[in-house]
């Protein structure tokens, strides 16, 4: 393909808007042409949305979505580009995780997002708000966000979701005692879904914890690798390659170490009796 421009959806939001633009045409098997057929829009005008010459609009959004079929997918991610919902790199991400075979989680401090109640996430949204990191219409944006993330766990083919949890992650208390009963329980009932595997990787096991960072791995349908992980300011995208088969094993190899998923519910039933 003749002047094909190469994309990194992961240097800025609205690159990565225009990468799924193109991912989006081309598994529908269109040109950039006949996307233009489709919408009010110039051939020219879409490459240049694509390659992230120009920002996209709420208009262009709105057309590429009726024209592709996406109900209001490109609507959203405006909405991320405009008003920074989300670290750079992870809108990217969510796209590869929503049609995952397998995801595999691991998770300091915090529960992961994936397994957070909306009351646990709602604390969570409402403290940064407090802070001053985020505005309240972006905290309720995020929620909305991961409640469709969640969403992915119960569709007709879920992917199998393994989930390794430091023992911080179900000790911290966040919002007080019912939003922390209500957590618990939910991860209780997420231990007894056919798709997943819940683990604690407790206190004692301290050096032998293979990973120090919160991590995301994803296998795809056709068995290809993606590992995230985020900084405080920036999230980071790999695709195959040694790094993200390092990570892998170091995934496998904490689960090792880790409390059993009957063991792992045992210790989150005895927090929730108030046991130490």
């Amino acid at each position: 393909m003749v002047n094909r421009k190469e994309l990194n959806p992961e240097s800025s939001p609205r690159a990565a808007f225009g990468a799924l633009v193109r991912s989006s045409r081309e598994e529908r098997g269109w040109t950039q042409d006949e996307l233009a057929d489709a919408t009010e829009y110039s051939s020219t005008h879409i490459s240049a949305i694509e390659t992230s010459r120009k920002p996209p609009t709420l208009r262009f959004s709105r057309s590429i979505d009726r024209a592709l079929g996406t109900g209001d997918q490109f609507e959203r991610k405006f909405r991320e580009v405009k008003q920074g919902v989300l670290l750079e790199g992870f809108p990217e991400y969510l796209g590869y995780e929503a049609r995952a075979a397998e995801i595999r989680v691991f998770e300091i401090g915090i529960i992961p997002g994936l397994l957070q109640t909306q009351e646990y996430a709602r604390v969570l949204t409402a403290n940064a708000v407090q802070r001053g990191a985020i505005s309240p219409e972006q905290a309720s944006e995020r929620v909305r966000i991961l409640a469709e993330r969640q969403d992915a766990l119960i569709r007709q083919r879920p992917p199998m979701v393994f989930v390794t949890m430091d023992e911080s992650c179900i000790r911290r208390p966040i919002g007080g005692h019912e939003v922390m009963e209500g957590q618990l329980e939910h991860l209780a009932e997420f231990a007894r879904m056919p798709n997943t595997m819940l683990q604690i990787a407790p206190f004692e096991i301290g050096e032998r914890r293979t990973l120090d960072r919160p991590v995301n791995l994803l296998t795809l349908s056709d068995r290809s690798m993606i590992y995230y992980a985020e900084s405080q300011a920036q999230g980071h995208l790999e695709r195959e390659g040694s790094d993200v088969i390092g990570m892998l094993t170091a995934y496998h190899q904490l689960q090792a170490e880790a409390l059993s998923q009957a063991a792992s519910v045992a210790l989150i039933n005895q927090l929730r009796k108030g046991s130490p």
